[in-house]
């Protein structure tokens, strides 16, 4: 039963930890209670249940954690630290004094203005919205839609569960997407990296295109006898991706894929079994790093032999390593652990998850998303006065392809990045677009973190 008391449904440990105070959850600024306890009962027989003062606005990283139902998010895996886990000192020391055990508190990354403007942006239609800080690996946004109230859990547990629409499925870690021309990044920082074209390569962009031994077309037949590879990045042309993925090669394509965290779960500080790895995936559902149509991936779609498919989080960590002059730092969504005296348990520091490109790859990618958003298919993810990066992405889907998922990726500003966004938003009608369902979601959710400084 190794692991046993970690398991959400376990109900022992919940038994048992019912008469400690969970330590509360707390927003980025300190002050904006998350999760706190409502005690009933006095004495050694005074127990504690939780609430969630802020309903159903940060349900998905927060979790839950209730005797009825287990727990998850951030409930589970920060639980040591809320029921303050003693060490055997802490605990001899508790039963000498009889003193109650009670919980540390802890304080996350997450935005309240950041997580509200992403909220109001989907305006009630299913998809997601990551904001990422690229120097610390802050998760400032983490937002799903649909969503459920934390609260309702003891009484509605099984309608929520149930609900077709999937409200307790946290669409940026849980969820994977084709992520269309967004994915044209990962294959830029690829074919840059490892001197396979500059940004001024001359390139054929003629539609169509012979990719795979199948002809593949570019957005509305668009044909580009010759084209450099930053214009090409500007109007997304398909042609140009596909023939440049193919000359890059599966093995390095796969390599900088796994720079970039494809292939492995995110290493967050969330529960394992609330995360997939995103990567090309078979008809089995299986990852897989070999035998599929290069050209296909390289524009974020794929062939018969597997598609890629990415979480909102991976998107928005393609954005930040970008945004870092190639450097991806670990996400995190705990920024500190306070014990019940004031004083800091634990202080998460930024860490380094992997060197994804040279600083130079970085800066050339970064100009050319700047281009995107300037004069390409992003302008409407620009700010006033503030300087944006970014790429869309419109990904087919459906049995028969009849809707859009609109993809954006962005960091601002682009000479000193402080915020990365991903935004997808799911099973758009026809013409649905990234340039104007998803960029527009991404712009609110800059302004907010951005706040006085955009």
């Amino acid at each position: 039963a190794e692991g046993l008391e970690d398991q959400p449904s376990n109900r022992r440990p919940l038994i048992e930890e019912q008469g400690i105070p969970r330590g509360k959850i707390y927003a980025s600024d300190g002050r904006t209670v998350l999760a706190a306890n409502r005690g009933k009962g006095r004495g050694r027989q005074r127990t504690f249940s939780r609430v969630y003062p802020q309903g159903d606005l940060f349900a998905h990283p927060l979790g839950y954690s209730f005797l009825s139902n287990g727990r998850r998010g951030l409930e589970q895996a920060q639980n040591d630290n809320l029921v303050g886990e003693e060490d055997e000192f802490e605990s001899i020391l508790a039963g000498i004094s009889d003193r109650r055990r009670q919980g540390n508190d802890v304080v996350t990354t997450l935005d309240v203005e950041g997580t509200r403007a992403a909220v109001a942006g989907l305006a009630g239609r299913k998809g997601a919205v990551v904001a990422i800080e690229p120097q610390t690996g802050k998760v400032r946004v983490m937002v799903s839609i649909p969503t459920y109230d934390p609260n309702r859990i003891p009484s509605a547990f099984r309608q929520i569960d149930t609900d077709p629409n999937n409200p307790d499925l946290n669409r940026t870690t849980q969820e994977f997407y084709p992520p269309g021309s967004t994915f044209k990044v990962v294959t830029a920082a690829a074919a840059l990296d490892s001197g396979k074209v500059t940004p001024e390569s001359m390139i054929d962009g003629t539609s169509p295109k012979t990719i795979s031994g199948a002809p593949l077309e570019n957005s509305g037949g668009a044909s580009f006898p010759r084209i450099s590879f930053t214009d090409a990045l500007t109007g997304s042309v398909n042609t140009v991706f596909a023939e440049v993925a193919e000359n890059v090669g599966r093995p390095t394509m796969v390599e900088y894929m796994r720079r970039f965290g494809f292939y492995e779960d995110p290493q967050l500080d969330y529960p394992g079994a609330q995360m997939i790895p995103g990567g090309v995936v078979n008809g089995d559902g299986d990852l897989v790093d070999d035998g599929f149509d290069v050209g296909r991936v390289g524009i974020g779609q794929g062939g018969l032999e597997g598609q890629i498919l990415a979480t909102p989080m991976q998107m928005a960590l393609v954005a930040s390593a970008v945004a870092n002059g190639g450097r991806l730092m670990k996400p995190h969504l705990v920024d500190r652990v306070v014990r019940k005296d004031g004083r800091v348990k634990e202080r998460v520091k930024p860490d380094l998850q992997s060197e994804v490109m040279k600083p130079e790859t970085a800066e050339q990618l970064t100009a050319m998303m700047g281009r995107v958003v300037e004069e390409g298919t992003g302008t409407n993810a620009a700010l006033e006065g503030v300087r944006v990066a970014g790429k869309t992405g419109t990904a087919e889907v459906g049995a028969n392809r009849e809707f859009t998922q609109p993809w954006f990726i962005c960091f601002a500003p682009i000479d000193n990045p402080r915020i990365a966004v991903a935004v997808t938003v799911e099973r758009q009608p026809p013409g649905s677009q990234g340039g104007t369902v998803a960029a527009p979601i991404a712009k609110q959710v800059l302004e907010a973190l951005l706040g006085g400084a955009a």
